[in-house]
């Protein structure tokens, strides 16, 4: 018997089948739009038919071909893969970038663009065409891809948009202005999302509603088992993803080295995941590499707080991870997404300069009492607005009213 008033209004009467198309795919990748994308796609699994459609590539910077160009089975979901037609050629690619970001250009110019930012697909689009009439709707992920932008376009009101977007030049191009206006609805990650795209595009009329995606937590959890396998002394706090310039890892390491010089603070900060920056060799500073989902756990249960220095998030999914398991957030406050979650959850604080920064590392050192009620306040957060159930019965509402809408 389904928990859900609207799983039986749609499966049972409808019978409807969902595309999901997204750039990249597959276990490997644990996070951003393709992960939310995976857990979404297995989640709605159990209501509807779903298929994927992505291409080969796990590199995002080239788009190299990796898996193989066939249809196979990931976690129940039927997956169809297509290989990227050109691969990306970064230093080309970074000379349309700049000249689109930076000096006057034609429309034309930002067509260039979007092809060679790819995954370039246009065999994805045209099966997608060849098997419209099998789908009742096609799920988008990320607005600024070739397969968004060509999908949205041919398919319309079928086309259901989860942006993904950030606050970022992207955003301003003249190619995605009017691309906000043609789906049939869009799900948005978060409330400064949906405003700024309604503020760019003047969509306010397409039907969307502030969904953002869950995630899976751990059940059980062993941090000491973490400190022992990483000889890991004392108190940490953590930064979980990629470590590179976009995600502001750089700063984060620049702040925290002055602060351990200019402060007696017996903290350690604690890197997880992929390096593409070096990583400066320091006793108060220690890299850990990729984990696996349950030693990442492990890693942010034993934390005092989880800090995130991105200036471009359109959600954050560890955030979510860390409020799910009582832990407070410190964010990059000029990324707006984050400063709303921390304010709106009373289970975060935000920086934008070195000295708030200090004060706010100096503050949580000090006090377990403050870091207590805010993991108690994220806690509750995340269950009233990012557990599975809610999140499922989002996408279920939004069906059901596009179905009423027969196009």
């Amino acid at each position: 018997m389904s928990n859900c008033f609207f799983c039986d209004i749609i499966t049972k009467k409808m019978g409807i089948k969902i595309g999901i198309i997204v750039q990249r795919y597959g276990l490997e990748i644990n996070g951003g739009a393709e992960y939310h994308a995976r857990l979404i796609a297995e989640k709605i699994s159990k209501y509807f038919e779903v298929e994927v459609f992505t291409s080969t590539a796990l590199d995002y910077i080239t788009w190299k071909h990796y898996y193989p160009e066939t249809q196979e089975i990931i976690n129940t979901v039927k997956v169809n893969r297509f290989k990227v037609k050109k691969e990306r050629e970064p230093e080309k690619f970074g000379r349309i970038q700049h000249n689109v970001f930076n000096n006057e250009h034609t429309f034309e110019d930002e067509i260039e663009w979007l092809e060679q930012e790819g995954p370039y697909l246009p065999n994805l689009i045209d099966k997608l065409k060849i098997r419209e009439d099998e789908f009742d709707f096609y799920i988008f992920f990320s607005y600024r891809y070739y397969h968004s932008y060509y999908g949205i376009k041919r398919f319309r009101k079928k086309s259901i948009l989860v942006p993904t977007a950030e606050h970022d030049e992207v955003l301003y191009l003249r190619l995605f202005k009017d691309l906000f206006n043609l789906p049939g609805a869009i799900i948005y990650n978060s409330l400064e999302e949906k405003e700024i795209i309604n503020r760019v595009s003047g969509n306010y009329t397409v039907l969307g509603d502030v969904v953002g995606v869950g995630s899976e937590i751990a059940e059980n959890f062993f941090p000491e088992y973490f400190r022992e396998k990483f000889k890991i002394r004392g108190n940490y706090f953590v930064y979980i993803g990629r470590l590179d310039e976009n995600k502001g890892v750089p700063e984060l390491l620049s702040f925290f080295m002055k602060l351990i010089e200019e402060n007696k603070i017996d903290f350690t900060l604690v890197l997880i995941g992929k390096s593409l920056i070096e990583i400066p060799d320091h006793p108060k500073i220690q890299y850990i590499g990729f984990l696996e989902d349950k030693e990442k756990f492990d890693a942010l249960k034993g934390s005092e707080f989880l800090i995130i220095p991105s200036q471009f998030e359109s959600l954050s999914m560890v955030s979510l991870e860390a409020w799910a398991i009582g832990k407070p957030v410190v964010a990059n406050g000029r990324t707006e997404v984050l400063k709303g979650q921390c304010r709106r959850s009373n289970a975060g604080l935000w920086y934008t300069n070195y000295n708030e920064f200090k004060e706010i590392i100096l503050l949580l050192y000090k006090n377990d009492e403050l870091k207590r009620k805010m993991g108690i306040n994220g806690k509750k957060f995340f269950e009233k607005n990012y557990s599975w159930k809610v999140i499922e019965n989002k996408y279920l509402r939004i069906l059901n009213k596009l179905k009423k809408f027969e196009f």
